[in-house]
């Protein structure tokens, strides 16, 4: 084991029992007496303003009466009809600024029922059969190529499938899944459960999926015009946001979302390299993702520097506390200045309503590894309309070319959420489907 203050990277600073129990699950699974108890505690209100929170509109206090009665299953089926990658959303969903932030107990008592955590116990259940909950309608003939197999793709693909249509998905990637694969702390999605949602989602039929091919450079849109009835695009932001100081070339500095995926892929945590002090600019979900995980790996001083305030933050409250709890020390009003050999130098930032500005007065912290957190860019845009840096849409993900739909990331639009993302492509599958059948 290398000693947790080696200065530079350096893997194996926490032994394998102690990383293990780091990278563990993060919101482990209700037991049965829980999950009577919690779903008890729902109101169960009319015009419920959780549901109204819910990107996907799942019916909430339906399910949690399913679960009530005994019916999990049943309950299961109600959030996949909205939402097929429900699974992985009860995993992952900032459930506190969007349902369990809108439960009336949380405005009354400061205690939401726990609506994640019910919601993943129900689509276990389901997901635990052998067979897939939905079947096909009567085939229509028509072929439609959906670009990208994340959240948004994936829910695209499975409603066209579903709807009758044959799908061919295609991801730059060898695997699918997109950032629920790639971009999320692995104690977030614990023990492949990515992969075996993919797996399971495929059980629908009628999908053909065809991993290392990407947009740009194996694929084309006019040619995937010319050979489908219609196109979806679901490609995410594939590059990252670079600093823009001297020093981002440096060999310390690396991109947070770089960082994640290797740690998902990465069959041995111990042999992950991190440093002693590591230094994370960004204040979204990325960075805390990131810092958090290099204090699990044993990097002994983490700070988060984001140059505004904390509410301006778009990592959620508890996501920052979460941090906290793990040592990780958040610095506001702070931007990058300069990167130097074993430091990073940040300049104060102030606001007097013209902008951000940097005041000239500069702080210097150790930093053996450096992590870029402040955004991603888009990568391919097909040839399409691009506003505001991302794909032009209108409507249920029309672009500004006939036949051709986007979504989740990559769309103008939503908040870059994977529940989001699952909602446009949905959403798109339907507008698809209706356009296809209104041809015939």
């Amino acid at each position: 084991m290398t000693s947790p203050t080696a200065p530079g990277l350096a893997a194996g600073r926490l032994d394998a029992e102690s990383i293990a129990a780091g990278f563990a699950d993060l919101h482990a699974p209700l037991d049965p007496h829980e999950v009577l108890v919690a779903a008890d505690r729902c109101y169960f209100c009319y015009d419920a303003p959780c549901v109204t929170a819910c990107p996907t509109s799942i019916d909430i206090p339906l399910f949690i009466r399913q679960i009530a009665t005994g019916t999990s299953a049943a309950a299961g089926q109600t959030i996949f009809d909205a939402n097929i990658l429900g699974g992985m959303c009860a995993r992952v969903c900032p459930t506190e600024d969007l349902c369990e932030g809108a439960c009336v107990r949380e405005a009354a008592e400061g205690k939401p029922v726990e609506i994640g955590r019910l919601q993943r116990h129900a689509t276990d259940t389901v997901m635990a059969r052998q067979e897939h909950p939905f079947v096909r309608a009567a085939l229509t003939g028509k072929r439609v190529a959906v670009v990208g197999a994340g959240p948004a793709g994936l829910s695209c693909a499975h409603r066209l499938a579903m709807l009758g249509h044959d799908v061919v998905m295609y991801d730059a990637r060898i695997k699918p899944g997109g950032l629920n694969e790639y971009g999320i702390a692995a104690y977030k999605s614990t023990n492949g459960f990515a992969q075996r949602e993919v797996d399971w989602l495929l059980g629908i039929g009628g999908i053909d999926l065809q991993t290392g091919k990407a947009l740009g450079a194996d694929l084309s849109l006019d040619a995937l015009a010319e050979e489908f009835d219609a196109v979806f695009l679901g490609t995410g932001l594939g590059g990252v946001n670079a600093l823009g100081i001297p020093g981002d070339d440096l060999s310390g500095v690396a991109d947070a979302v770089s960082f994640i995926a290797d740690l998902r892929q990465s069959t041995d945590l111990t042999t992950v390299p991190v440093g002693r002090n590591v230094v994370v600019i960004g204040g979204g979900m990325t960075a805390v993702d990131a810092a958090v995980q290099s204090k699990l790996l044993g990097a002994e001083n983490v700070t988060i520097a984001y140059r505004r305030g904390r509410e301006a933050m778009g990592a959620s409250r508890y996501e920052q506390d979460l941090a906290a709890s793990h040592g990780v020390k958040l610095m506001f009003h702070v931007q990058p200045h300069a990167v130097r050999e074993g430091a990073i130098d940040l300049e104060y930032t102030s606001d007097d309503g013209t902008g951000l500005r940097g005041t000239g007065e500069v702080v210097s912290l150790p930093a053996d590894q450096v992590f870029r957190a402040i955004g991603q860019t888009l990568t391919t845009d097909g040839g399409l309309t691009v506003e505001g840096r991302k794909i032009k849409v209108s409507g249920a993900g029309r672009t500004t070319r006939d036949g051709v739909w986007a979504g989740g990331d990559c769309a103008l639009g939503g908040d870059d959420l994977t529940v989001t993302a699952v909602a446009e492509g949905r959403d798109a599958a339907m507008d698809i489907h209706a356009t296809l059948m209104e041809r015939n």
